[in-house]
C-alpha cells in the first residue's frame, strides 16, 4: 500500500519544547472555580437557578470510570504491540517481539513487565482511520466525525469529543470533586455545540515534586476558615443586595460560588492530591517521574469520585524527542523509542497491578492510545531512520473495565499496513467506552442551528471485549 509522507509544513507533533510549553499554557486555571461551574451548568442546560449535576434523561451512569494515557503524536505499532519480525528489514526496524505469558500474544521486547500480564490487558490491533494530521486525527478518534483536511488554529473540535459527552451525560460534582481532570492537558479538545463548560479542570503542577500542591483546590487548613468567614461575609453582602435585586441570577451565582466553596474546602478533594498518603513503595513502582506520579495522582482522584482523568505522556524530560511523532528528519526512532518504551513499561504495569490489588478492574477502564500511528515502511533521512504520519493501521491498548481480557482484537496483514482481520473504526471504539459508561448510543443533542446532531453517526461496541 502507498503510504502518505509528511508535508513541507512544520509538524506540531515536533514543534520545539519552548513552543509547546507556551501551546499548553491555555487552560480553566484561568477561571475561577465558580465560574467553571456555572459554565458547566450552561452548558449542560440548566435553567437559571439550578446548579445540581442534572443530566439528560435516559443517561444510566454506571458509576464507572476512564483512565488514559495519550501518546501524543501517535505511538508506531510496530515497535510495540504489533511487531512484523518476517516483514523486509525496511518494515520490521530493530525490535523484536517477545512471547508474553499468554501464548499466541507477542509484545515489544522493551516491554518486558507487560509481557508478564498479558492475561490483564487486550489489544485491539486493526484500528484504521484516514486523518493524515495530529489534529484532524484527534478529532476522527474521538468525536466520531472525521477531522478537516485543513487544520486551523484554535484546533477545537466542530463536535463534542467523547470527554464532553461523557462528562455531560455522567458527570456529577456531588463527591465533591471534579468529574473531568487532565494531568497536564488534553490535546484538541472540546465540546463543541455542547459548551465550553464541559472542560477538563487542568492540573500543570508536577505532583513528583515534593511541594507538590494544587492552587485553588488544595486549601491549606490556616486558611480554611479563613475562607468560610468570608463566605459568611459573602453571603451578608449577597443578602443586602438580593433585597435591591430580585432577579434569579443572583440565586443562581450564590449556588455556584456555594460549589466553589465546598470543593476547595473538601476534605476529600485534600485527600485526593495528597500523594504522602501513599505507600512509598508503591510510588517508586509507578516511577518517581512526572508520568508515573500523574498516573497514581490519576487513580486517587478516580477513587475519589472522578469519573475521567487524562494523563498526557508526549516524552521523557531530557530525551531529544519531544513527542511520538517519530519522523526520520527529526530524531532516530529506535534510539528515542529507547528511552521512552522502558517507561511506557513501568507506569502502564504499575496501574494494571494497582488496578487489579485494590480491586477496581472492573470500574475503572485504562486505556493507552495516542491519534494514530506512524508508517509500517521505515523512511531514511541523511542514515536516520524514523515513520511517518498513518493512521490506516493502529493498536490500542486497554486493561480493566470488566471487559474480556488476555485477548487480541483484530489483525494486520504481514506488512502492518492495513487490517487484515475484524477492521474497527474510531467509532467501534468509542461506541464501546459510552455503553461502559451507560451513556445510550442513540444520544442526540442540538446543534448551534437546532438541528439534532448524533454523538455517533455510526459504530458498534466491540463486542469480543463486552462478552
Amino acid at each position: 500500500m502507498e503510504q502518505q509522507h509528511m508535508t513541507a509544513v512544520r509538524c506540531p507533533g515536533t514543534l520545539h519544547r519552548r513552543a509547546l510549553v507556551r501551546s499548553s499554557l491555555v487552560g480553566l486555571w484561568s477561571l475561577g472555580l465558580a465560574d467553571l461551574l456555572q459554565a458547566e451548568s450552561r452548558a449542560a442546560g440548566l435553567p437559571v437557578g439550578t446548579a445540581s449535576g442534572a443530566r439528560p434523561a435516559g443517561a444510566r451512569p454506571t458509576g464507572k470510570s476512564i483512565l488514559v494515557l495519550w501518546l501524543w503524536g501517535g505511538p508506531s505499532h510496530m515497535e510495540t504491540f504489533d511487531l512484523k519480525p518476517d516483514a523486509p528489514s525496511e518494515y520490521r526496524g530493530e525490535f523484536n517481539p517477545v512471547n508474553t505469558n499468554v501464548p499466541g500474544i507477542r509484545i515489544s521486547e522493551h516491554l518486558p513487565l507487560l509481557a508478564r500480564m498479558a492475561d490483564k490487558f487486550a489489544l485491539l490491533r486493526s484500528v484504521h482511520h484516514d486523518s493524515p494530521g495530529h489534529v484532524n486525527s484527534t478529532h476522527t478518534m474521538m468525536t466520531g466525525y472525521k477531522g478537516e483536511e485543513v487544520e486551523t488554529a484554535p484546533y477545537r473540535p466542530k463536535y463534542p469529543d467523547f470527554y464532553s459527552v461523557a462528562t455531560r451525560m455522567t458527570g456529577d460534582w456531588s463527591r465533591g470533586v471534579p468529574p473531568y481532570l487532565s494531568l497536564p492537558r488534553t490535546r484538541y479538545n472540546g465540546g463543541a455545540h455542547l459548551g465550553g463548560g464541559l472542560d477538563p479542570l487542568i492540573i500543570t503542577q508536577d505532583p513528583n515534586q515534593a511541594n507538590f500542591k494544587v492552587p485553588d483546590v488544595v486549601v491549606e487548613q490556616e486558611f480554611r476558615n479563613r475562607l468560610a468567614r468570608r463566605a459568611n461575609l459573602l453571603e451578608r453582602f449577597d443578602t443586602t443586595r438580593r433585597m435591591l435585586d430580585h432577579s434569579p441570577e443572583i440565586g443562581t451565582l450564590d449556588s455556584f460560588q456555594q460549589r466553589a466553596i465546598s470543593i476547595l474546602t473538601s476534605g476529600a478533594t485534600r485527600q485526593a492530591f495528597d500523594l504522602s498518603q501513599e505507600d512509598p513503595k508503591l510510588r517508586d513502582r509507578y516511577g518517581r517521574h512526572e508520568v508515573g506520579q500523574r498516573l497514581l495522582l490519576g487513580r486517587r482522584l478516580i477513587e475519589a469520585g472522578s469519573r475521567i482523568v487524562t494523563v498526557d505522556f508526549p516524552c521523557v524530560p531530557g530525551q531529544k524527542a519531544f513527542s511520538w511523532d517519530d519522523h526520520a528528519s527529526v530524531w532516530n526512532i529506535f534510539e528515542q523509542r529507547k528511552i521512552r518504551l522502558p517507561v511506557l513499561d513501568q507506569v502502564c504495569s504499575a496501574v494494571i497491578q494497582d488496578l487489579y490489588e485494590r480491586g477496581l478492574q472492573n470500574d475503572v477502564l485504562f486505556l493507552v492510545m495516542g491519534e494514530m500511528s506512524h508508517t509500517p515502511k521505515l523512511s531514511n533521512h541523511q542514515g536516520q531512520p524514523g515513520r511517518e504520519h498513518w493512521g490506516r493501521s493502529m493498536s490500542v491498548f486497554l486493561s480493566g473495565g470488566g471487559m474480556k481480557m488476555g485477548q487480541v482484537v483484530g489483525e494486520t496483514n504481514r506488512l502492518g499496513d492495513e487490517p487484515a482481520e475484524r477492521p474497527l473504526t474510531p467509532n467501534d471504539l468509542l461506541a464501546t467506552w459510552y455503553r461502559y459508561l451507560g451513556v445510550p448510543l442513540e444520544t442526540h443533542f442540538a446543534d448551534m442551528t437546532g438541528r439534532p446532531m448524533p454523538i455517533l453517526p455510526h459504530g458498534e461496541p466491540i463486542h469480543e471485549l463486552l462478552s
